[in-house]
């Protein structure tokens, strides 16, 4: 059974920084590109960023680029991403997102607030 757990969100002040981390089990992790996701209040789901599963290849949101960096370390089955300089704008709940033989797997989600 594929599982996907998010954690690391919090309450932080605009500037500030956060780490999140995705602990993925069920699969074998290190075949498979992974994305973060998030969805602010009132909004649908936005991708925010992927990384690829062989290469490490990384790709971001304009809005995050050169603020958020993406990351995996296949040996502990481990998705992260490093949030810095943080705005009012990124507050949402975060979801590691995984497509697998067509199917869409997400975890319950890390709450993001950034307020002052």
């Amino acid at each position: 059974e594929v599982q996907l757990v998010e954690s690391g969100g919090g309450l932080v002040q605009p500037g500030g920084s956060l780490r999140l981390s995705c602990a993925a089990s069920g699969f074998t992790f290190g075949s498979y590109d992974m994305s973060w996701v998030r969805r602010a209040p009132g909004k649908g789901p936005e991708w925010v960023s992927a990384i690829h599963s062989r290469d490490g290849r990384t790709y971001y949101k304009d809005s995050v680029k050169g603020r958020f960096t993406i990351s995996r370390d296949n040996a502990k089955n481990t998705l992260y991403l490093q949030m810095n300089s943080l705005k009012y704008e990124d507050t949402a709940v975060y979801y590691c997102h995984l497509r697998r033989y067509g199917y869409n797997y997400w975890g319950q989600g890390t709450q993001v607030t950034v307020s002052s």
